[in-house]
């Protein structure tokens, strides 16, 4: 019977649980961003993705993010890794969270080609930080001021974090609850073939059946896996299938970056207490939970806790309605994409798009076919050539380049195919719109055309 109580209380958001859970989590979530911060520099994406560029695509309400020249670039690299790295040690940790979520959240907003969930992922993982008391244990602000020590904390920190991570795979899980996915297995009837290199299964990636086993089986782990991970008796075979499933995520789709190892090292936030603790115990300087005990004062206690429960209330909301903001759009989601990104649809879809634009003077009577390449980088072009949204972004664009350059009240227009799941390619886009005269804006695009199976 104590034991049931003891759990229940722990689903209080007051209730004190040891600091270690927050501790680990600070230290590898650091680590890992450090490292990933490291990889863009050394990849040389710094460089091709936010230098290079001549025009960039910002995300609607934020036109004023740009990227601030070839040395502020790498300067807000610098302090982002470095901001990182305080994390990781619990340095300044409150200033470097703020650092590290404004920083590595600007660099997201310069472009939304360069868009991952798990890059969304971080800059909320990042917000959360800022609010929790990750540092006062086992870092460099209570080495240097003694008093900030604390050995136990309200449950909503940890809380927190756990939901976090629950939505991703419960989102991702109900995404994938749909006909492409479970019935055709597409688009891993597409993708698989591409992997007949590696060995020993790789003779297996032409047979339908594979897919298939693909197909379901990400959708059941996606919807289940989080409920395995709370039950303490299931909890270590859920996390080795976690490991599994991320590390062959990562073997077979590489381009999918670092969020597999970003989820294997947040998902051990579900495990206990104890075991954080002896996670702990192999680095130095460690006191355990007998010498922790014997000590008084140790529980944090937030500031307006009132008001910060409010606000976690709050977030919780919106983390739950910007996912199903889709339902507000007509259509078919995977064809039109407006409230498809923030929504946790990992990998779901193959598609591919042509794009032709001209640029028409009527005043002269002239046209003129534009080059793509001139202005966007293969990455930016692919991107773009199957977003509405970034179609007529760089529509706008076309339209100042070219008044520019002397064309007066230019008219744009575009000839664009694309293909979904391995369908025929369609005409995406009414092409006799002016593009350059349809508004930006959060609602419904009447100039895609619908979606013909």
């Amino acid at each position: 019977m104590t034991g049931r109580i003891f759990n229940i209380k722990k689903l209080i958001p007051g209730y004190p649980v040891p600091i270690a859970l927050l501790i680990t989590f600070r230290i590898f979530f650091g680590s890992l961003m450090f490292l990933s911060i490291l990889r863009f520099w050394w990849r040389g994406w710094v460089t091709s993705l936010y230098i290079e560029p001549k025009f960039h695509f910002t995300y609607t309400g934020f036109e004023w993010v740009h990227p601030p020249g070839y040395w502020g670039v790498h300067l807000l690299f610098l302090l982002v890794a470095l901001a990182a790295f305080f994390i990781t040690v619990g340095f300044l940790y409150r200033i470097a969270s703020i650092v590290f979520f404004a920083g590595f959240t600007y660099i997201e907003l310069i472009d939304v080609t360069t868009y991952l969930n798990h890059y969304y992922f971080v800059s909320l993982i990042a917000f959360i930080l800022i609010w929790l008391p990750a540092n006062r244990n086992y870092s460099l602000d209570v080495l240097l001021w003694p008093d900030k020590t604390k050995h136990f904390v309200p449950a909503s920190s940890v809380g927190i974090i756990r939901f976090q991570l629950a939505l991703v795979y419960i989102f991702a899980g109900l995404a994938k609850l749909n006909a492409d996915w479970l019935l055709h297995a597409q688009p891993m009837r597409i993708w698989l073939p591409a992997k007949t290199h590696l060995p020993i299964i790789g003779i297996y990636m032409y047979e339908t059946w594979v897919a298939y086993l693909f197909s379901w089986f990400g959708a059941a782990y996606d919807l289940l896996i989080v409920f395995f991970l709370l039950n303490k008796k299931t909890r270590p075979w859920a996390y080795c299938l976690v490991v599994i499933f991320h590390v062959a995520t990562a073997i077979f789709f590489p381009a999918i970056g670092m969020f597999p190892y970003v989820m294997i090292i947040c998902s051990l936030i579900f495990f206990s207490a104890r075991f954080h603790e002896k996670l702990l115990s192999f680095f130095p300087f460690y006191r355990s939970r007998k010498e922790i005990l014997q000590t008084t004062g140790y529980t944090y206690r937030f500031r307006y806790g009132k008001v910060l429960l409010v606000g976690m209330g709050i977030y919780i909301f919106l983390q739950v309605l910007i996912p199903l903001r889709f339902l507000l759009y007509p259509g078919n989601l995977f064809w039109n994409e407006e409230g498809y990104r923030f929504s946790w649809r990992v990998m779901l879809m193959e598609k591919s798009g042509s794009t032709y634009f001209t640029v028409k003077d009527k005043i002269h009577q002239q046209s003129f076919e534009v080059n793509n390449a001139e202005f966007l980088t293969p990455l930016q072009e692919k991107m773009m050539s199957t977003q509405p949204d970034m179609i007529l972004k760089y529509a706008h664009f076309l339209a100042r380049e070219y008044k520019n350059r002397g064309v007066q009240n230019p008219e744009v227009y575009g000839e664009i195919y694309v293909a979904l799941n391995g369908g025929r390619s369609q005409l995406f886009v009414d092409s006799s719109i002016n593009l350059a005269a349809e508004p930006l804006t959060w609602k419904h695009y009447e100039w895609i055309l619908p979606y013909k199976k």
